[in-house]
């Protein structure tokens, strides 16, 4: 029989937040869900308010934080570009200081913490597939040095915790990842392309379109970071967590504009500022310590997406 936790999500209400409490709360776990709505949305939640396994706080985790939990998924940080680079500044403490006041919870409670790290980690990698144990190629001072190197002082401090204080992590580099409750506005690929797709406006391919990327649909994440949490204490991490399968951002831009039936064309402009051109994991640590890995192929996964944004555009 599962134990029933009470289980910390910060950057509950975001994306891959808001998915993760739905699935705690189907395993009969209680959910406090904190997030300051920076880049999130109540909207993502709003069916979760009513449940009684489940509480919304509003709270930025650079502020201290006084709750009592077994588990805490730390998730809180805009995580895209657009996001992200707004109030870099801001970025970084929530990389850095929110970090530290979860590790402190985690210390004070005796609970196992996971941190929501970032494929971004490798930054425009010279290596391909990436494995965990390359180290990065990173511009520390580039316009997205707020959130890849916040992200990577992050495991530092997760790390430091671990054999200084001997707490319960897990360190998750998540890749690529879409699926309903993405934020329509927040600039990244997908969701991009889906929106401009379905009012018939250019699709926007930055560069040739020639670099890669590799999309892992929402419920696989989600299922892989629990595995993860539930596996062997001795099982750190990190361990990289997204879908092997490598398109080029053309190939996406056409299957969405196939799936969409839309009359948009393909718009070509300059490419911005250290922007990766290969993103591809290897999971072999995820398929031999979890069993895990990614069951939805892309076109089965933007099939269940593209309806979710249908919908947005259609209230508005």
């Amino acid at each position: 029989m599962l134990e029933r936790k009470r289980i910390l999500v910060t950057g509950g209400a975001g994306f891959l937040g808001s998915h993760l409490c739905r699935k705690l709360l189907s395993f009969g776990h209680e959910v406090i869900c904190v997030d300051n709505f920076f880049s999130s949305t109540r909207s993502n939640v709003y069916e979760l308010l009513s449940h009684p396994n489940f509480e919304l706080i509003r709270h930025d985790i650079t502020l201290p934080l006084h709750v009592e939990v077994d588990e805490i998924y730390n998730l809180a940080c805009p995580a895209s570009p657009i996001h992200y680079q707004s109030d870099p500044v801001q970025t970084i403490k929530t990389c850095v200081v929110g970090s530290t006041n979860m590790l402190g919870l985690a210390k004070r409670l005796k609970a196992k913490i996971f941190q929501a790290s970032t494929s971004e980690v490798y930054g425009d990698p010279e290596e391909n597939p990436q494995t965990e144990a390359y180290w990065g190629h990173v511009n520390p001072i580039g316009l997205r040095s707020c959130y890849d190197e916040g992200k990577r002082c992050a495991e530092s401090l997760f790390f430091s915790y671990q054999r200084q204080h001997n707490i319960q992590i897990k360190i998750g580099r998540i890749f690529n990842t879409y699926g309903p409750n993405m934020h329509p506005n927040d600039g990244r690929v997908v969701s991009n392309f889906i929106v401009q797709a379905l009012q018939n406006k250019p699709i926007t391919v930055y560069g040739d379109g020639s670099q890669t990327r590799s999309f892992c649909y929402v419920d696989d994440l989600i299922d892989c970071m629990i595995k993860f949490m539930q596996s062997r204490d001795d099982f750190i991490g990190p361990m990289n967590m997204g879908n092997p399968a490598e398109f080029t951002i053309l190939e996406l831009a056409q299957k969405v504009i196939a799936l969409t039936k839309s009359s948009s064309e393909i718009e070509f402009k300059p490419l911005p500022s250290d922007d990766p051109k290969q993103r591809r994991p290897n999971i072999e640590k995820a398929r031999h310590e979890l069993g895990w890995e990614p069951k939805v192929a892309l076109e089965e996964g933007l099939k269940q997406t593209i309806p979710y944004f249908a919908k947005l555009l259609a209230a508005k």
